[in-house]
């Protein structure tokens, strides 16, 4: 599959939500979008990020965009993760990975010395026609928030 760049019209996809109803990024027309891919709900690095997005909020609000995130685990995992932090975005579970393949996001990492498969922590901004204007991959967390903010 051809990787999407910068000007493209952004893949639209369906996915079930934390309390299991169907989102379509296509749902979210007429605000800016920031859809953000990260590995696993409850591990150091994802929690961080999660609660920066968070933190923000009312930064994302003030500019008209939404958060979404997206990762491989179930609905079930994104309810706890959403009510352990407070979480008040919108998290869908893609656990065949098919919004991460459209993204270009699930490929091969090294974790360990070894070589897996797995999501790369990216983001990217969606314009409100549903045109992809930024994106961000192999996301450091530190220092994220502002730079995604900068794109908006």
């Amino acid at each position: 599959m051809a990787k999407i760049k910068i000007g493209d019209k952004a893949p639209d996809f369906t996915l079930a939500d934390a309390d299991g109803n169907s989102v379509s990024l296509s749902d979210f027309r007429g605000r800016k979008v920031v859809l953000y891919f990260y590995p696993k709900d409850n591990t150091s690095g994802c929690t961080k990020q999660a609660c920066a997005f968070r933190d923000a909020k009312p930064r994302f609000d003030k500019k008209n965009a939404v958060i979404v995130g997206v990762s491989p685990d179930s609905e079930k995992s994104h309810q706890g993760f959403r009510s352990k932090f407070a979480l008040p975005f919108v998290l869908l579970s893609d656990p065949d990975k098919k919004a991460a393949g459209l993204y270009g996001v699930f490929k091969e990492k090294k974790m360990y010395g070894k070589t897996v498969m797995g999501i790369e922590r990216s983001t990217f901004v969606i314009d409100e026609k549903g045109t992809l204007v930024a994106e961000m991959r192999k996301v450091k967390v530190d220092g994220h928030i502002d730079e995604v903010l900068d794109q908006i």
